[in-house]
This record gives structure tokens, C-alpha cells and sequence, in this order.
């Protein structure tokens, strides 16, 4: 497939595009400062860009990719409507499959206030209506990975947690290799996939994925 990432360059980003390479996509590695990633095409990605100009950018693809962030700087322009921009240039680009990396419980505003929750506040709203809108406003096929916690680590357990009663750490590698994973499996498609670390080999949990109904 012709892939798009959308913050290639970022901890997640990196290490998705490494996995859909591997896997023998033909993957373009955007960002706002790109970098080359052995295997991808590297070009560059504004955000704050109007909707046809990003249509332009998603042309000829089959499936785009959502994992940019601002780090807390640009919720709004970046995490938000930049998600939401990118959904409708898919749209016009006839690009139907959309894969949107989220926060696990960014859906349930009640559970906000749990200790592990209670400082990404401002990000969960954010990562909210970027959710709603792509669940309610398209007609793409989509898939929202909600991870817990991120933590830094050179390799993944490959072993995952699906649909966690709590926020939990993820390893970053295990979280690219679910958002690579849930691609062209039909049985993600409209669904949310909320994940930890855990015991289940990822192929295997993906495969039997209930997600959350929209």
C-alpha cells in the first residue's frame, strides 16, 4: 500500500515507519522537520497548511496515518485540527483508510480525573473532538489506537494488553507495531483499540480485536 505518516518524525512516528517499510509499504515520512528514514520518502508537513494544500500531499495514497503531537504547544492547530484537516484532505484524496493514534480514555471524559490522567487534561480534550470528529463526520475507514502511558525503550516485548481496565505503560515499539498491525485488518476498521503492555503476542490480540464499537 501507498502510506502516509503524518509526524514521521516524532518517538512513534519513527519507529511506525520503520515497521511499515519492513513490511513492504511504500511509505512517505512527513513532518514539519523531515528526516530521512532508511526505506521512506521524506517530505515535509505543515500542519497549519490549508485543506488543499494537504490534499495535494495525500494524492495516490491508499492509507494515511495520524501520529503527530505538539507536546502540549499546539493543541489546538496541531493535535486537533490538524487531525481533522488531514481526515478531510483523505476524504477529498479518496484516501480511505485513516489510522489516528489517541489517548487511551480520551472518549471517556469521566475518567479524566484518575491520577494517571489527571495532568494531560488539555490533551485528552484535544485528542476528544479529533476522535468524535472522525468517528461521526467521515466516511473513512478508520481505526483509533488509544495507548496509555509511553515509555521509552529500544525494543518491544511485542506482547500487548487490549482494552485495559487502567492506563498502563506502552512501549513505544509495541505501540507502533499495533498502529503498523491494525492496517489491513478489516476487523479494526471503525473501531477503538485501547492498549497496554501485556502478555498477548500482538498478531494474535489484533486478530481477535473487539475494540470498542463506534
Amino acid at each position: 500500500m501507498k502510506v502516509f505518516v503524518a509526524g514521521a518524525s516524532g518517538r512513534v512516528g519513527r519507529e511506525l515507519v520503520r515497521d511499515l517499510v519492513a513490511a513492504g509499504h511504500e511509505v512517505t515520512a512527513a513532518s514539519r522537520h523531515p528526516k530521512e528514514i532508511e526505506g521512506a520518502t521524506a517530505a515535509e508537513l505543515d500542519l497549519h497548511a490549508d485543506l488543499s494544500g494537504l490534499a495535494a500531499a495525500l494524492e495516490g495514497m491508499d492509507a494515511v496515518y495520524f501520529v503527530a503531537g505538539s507536546r502540549g504547544k499546539d493543541l489546538l492547530q496541531t493535535d486537533l485540527f490538524g487531525a481533522v484537516k488531514l481526515m478531510q484532505a483523505a476524504e477529498e484524496a479518496h484516501a480511505r483508510r485513516f489510522v489516528l493514534l489517541s489517548s487511551i480514555y480520551a472518549d471517556e471524559p469521566q475518567r479524566w480525573n484518575d491520577p494517571a490522567l489527571a495532568s494531560i487534561t488539555d490533551y485528552n480534550i484535544a485528542k476528544f473532538f479529533a476522535d468524535q470528529w472522525l468517528m461521526d463526520n467521515t466516511d473513512l475507514d478508520w481505526t483509533i489506537v488509544q495507548p496509555g502511558t509511553l515509555v521509552e525503550a529500544d525494543e518491544g516485548s511485542g506482547l500487548v494488553e487490549l482494552n485495559p481496565s487502567r492506563s498502563k505503560p506502552n512501549a513505544i515499539p509495541n505501540v507502533a507495531a499495533v498502529l503498523a498491525g491494525v492496517l489491513e485488518r478489516p476487523n479494526t476498521y471503525r473501531r477503538i483499540v485501547m492498549m497496554a503492555d501485556g502478555d498477548t503476542p500482538i498478531d494474535e490480540a489484533l486478530d481477535a480485536v473487539g475494540g470498542v464499537d463506534a
